[in-house]
């Protein structure tokens, strides 16, 4: 079987970032939306800016250029949710942009130039299965699920929808030994 390499999508940076300490996924609370805290969440639009604070009349810190992304919700407020994204970015995004729809990132902390930082996806979750497709770091796939070592994908490739299983620990979206069902 021929395996195909699929190149990531970028957002766009409009100038501002705010910066926030990192929040451990061990310390899960409930939002006021009754949600827990931390969560997984995916953009719903295509369009979508994170603003420095909750509510319209902040300035637009990033501006997200493709549905699907996957965000860390880390603070609720009102309507408005702070998220954190695979770059460790942080604002506020009103909550009917969110989706509960799971997604992850493959590998965004590696370098996308590096030959070596293609992560498998393959057609079994183990190792030495066959290749179904060589995903580059920033790579956007939909959850199907995770067994806390192996998350089943979907990965849109043109129009193509590939499927296959790559390790949960080469994503970022999904946490370490997170069950998804």
């Amino acid at each position: 079987m021929r395996w195909v390499l699929i190149a990531a999508l970028a957002f766009i940076p409009c100038g501002l970032a705010d910066v926030a300490a990192a929040q451990t996924t061990s310390s899960v609370s409930r939002g006021p939306s009754g949600l827990p805290l931390p969560r997984f969440v995916s953009l719903k639009a295509e369009r979508v800016n994170m603003r420095v604070g909750p509510g319209k009349q902040y300035a637009v810190a990033w501006r997200y250029m493709k549905s699907g992304l996957p965000l860390e919700v880390i603070q609720e407020y009102d309507n408005w949710r702070r998220v954190r994204d695979s770059e460790g970015d942080t604002g506020w995004i009103h909550g009917s942009l969110l989706s509960g729809t799971r997604t992850v990132i493959a590998t965004p902390w590696r370098n996308a130039r590096d030959a070596r930082s293609v992560i498998t996806l393959y057609s079994e979750p183990r190792g030495g299965a066959d290749a179904v497709a060589m995903l580059q770091p920033g790579v956007v796939g939909r959850v199907e699920a995770c067994d806390g070592a192996w998350c089943e994908l979907e990965v849109r490739h043109g129009d193509r929808t590939l499927r296959g299983f790559t390790a949960q620990a080469d994503l970022w979206g999904a946490y370490p030994d997170e069950i998804i069902e």
